[in-house]
């Protein structure tokens, strides 16, 4: 593909939360990432948990992740297209990307096709026969009434409220006790049920903070998962022929093997 024609994908930046290195040093490599792909990006698909939280209230966003924010902003002014899926982290977000990026906020799945090749993208969270806790508090968490109630709170209170509940992964140990009742992931089990009735090439998705690129038995299709930039630095880059799963670390770039 020429230069300004590919498609990244990525998910689980988790920013504002540290991990294996502080939340500032993630924002800055996941910066630096971005300035690399800009030379050549078409679009960018985050595919959820781009945040540790996110709650947009109607004159106010939570602070920090300015950096991250303007390098988005530049490349959105530079003509690429940029796609935000809620995550289960980040799950309330509105119209503020939309308005100030030019973003299109995916709440579920997307499906769509490039250059002859059929994509299935998802978050992840919920998909499968498990995560019956999870997929509970998912709808409890996505009602209006929901976030009415939770709108009504003072910011200070109420994104207060929501980083310690973030940061303590209620939600996440909620899907991982579901997941350990399993020896494959729900995720996994999923794709492999659309690929019976669905035929799509690439069957991507976060949320696993596992980096994965197998094929799904019995179809052409491939399952990918993104992986996370807390401790992988992992995505992937569509070249118009095929997807590959790549490692970012220091502003290099090396190849992830299949």
């Amino acid at each position: 593909m020429p230069a300004g024609t590919k498609i990244y994908f990525a998910s689980d930046f988790h920013l504002g939360v540290d991990g294996v290195e502080k939340a500032a040093v993630r924002e800055a490599r996941v910066v630096r990432w971005l300035e690399h792909i800009r030379h050549d990006a078409a679009e960018v698909f985050l595919v959820g948990d781009v945040f540790d939280f996110w709650f947009e209230y109607a004159t106010v966003v939570p602070r920090g992740n300015i950096r991250f924010l303007g390098k988005l902003a530049e490349m959105a002014d530079a003509g690429i297209k940029l796609y935000f899926f809620k995550g289960n982290h980040d799950m309330w977000m509105f119209d503020y990307f939309e308005k100030e990026l030019n973003a299109t906020i995916i709440s579920n799945e997307m499906e769509f096709e490039r250059s002859g090749k059929k994509f299935y993208l998802h978050h992840g969270d919920g998909l499968g026969p498990g995560d019956k806790k999870y997929k509970v508090l998912k709808k409890i968490f996505r009602s209006p009434l929901c976030q009415w109630l939770f709108a009504r709170l003072h910011p200070n209170l109420g994104i207060g409220i929501a980083s310690r509940w973030s940061h303590g992964s209620k939600l996440s140990n909620a899907r991982m006790a579901e997941e350990k009742l399993h020896p494959q992931e729900w995720i996994e089990l999923y794709a492999q049920e659309l690929a019976t009735t669905h035929q799509f090439d690439y069957f991507i998705c976060g949320h696993r903070h596992k980096p994965k690129d197998i094929p799904i038995p019995g179809s052409n299709s491939r399952y990918i998962n993104l992986g996370d930039w807390i401790g992988n630095f992992t995505y992937a880059v569509f070249d118009g022929n095929d997807v590959e799963l790549k490692s970012f670390d220091g502003g290099k770039m090396s190849y992830v093997p299949k």
